[in-house]
């Protein structure tokens, strides 16, 4: 877990990525770090309300911002469920990220391949990406995975002992 100096951080919008129940945890993740994969495994099938917002860190991860861009216009064209299911599929896979492996998760997802590609390329989804990044250096994320729960700082074995 990354360390984290605050704990200003924004409440859920209506157009957060939030699934499940249970106590609330917002999670700032890099979709290209193999640490948020790590603690993706063990946090995401926890009785949890989830909210994924975008951390990605090129500079260590050089496909992370193309990773983020790709979950969002997954999300314009396929809503919520498409988009967890998108996360899903890239933290359980790793080693393929690059366009010929996303292009191939989105037309299993059904979805329009131009369109993705219109959409990923997008200022709005630049922005979308943007606005969840320096909300996380606001709150004091300065690594990923960075994890919150009611606001305070939180690791996964807070998690775990919210989940039991």
């Amino acid at each position: 877990m990354s360390s984290l100096t605050s704990a200003a951080v924004p409440a859920i919008g209506s157009d957060d990525h939030v699934r499940g129940g249970g106590p609330e945890v917002i999670a700032y993740l890099d979709l290209g770090c193999p640490h948020c994969a790590a603690g993706w495994a063990r946090i995401h099938p926890l009785p949890l309300r989830l909210v994924f917002r975008h951390f990605p860190i090129p500079s260590k991860h050089p496909r992370a911002s193309a990773l983020h861009a790709a979950s969002e216009a997954v999300a314009a064209q396929g809503g919520e469920d498409a988009v967890w299911a998108f996360v899903d599929s890239i933290y359980r896979d790793q080693g393929r990220i690059d366009d010929p492996h996303l292009w191939e998760r989105v037309r299993r997802q059904g979805l329009d391949l131009e369109r993705f590609e219109r959409d990923r390329r997008s200022d709005a989804v630049a922005r979308r990406v943007r606005r969840d990044f320096e909300a996380g250096i606001r709150a004091g994320v300065t690594g990923t995975p960075a994890l919150f729960v009611d606001g305070r700082p939180a690791g996964e074995d807070d998690l775990r002992s919210l989940a039991l």
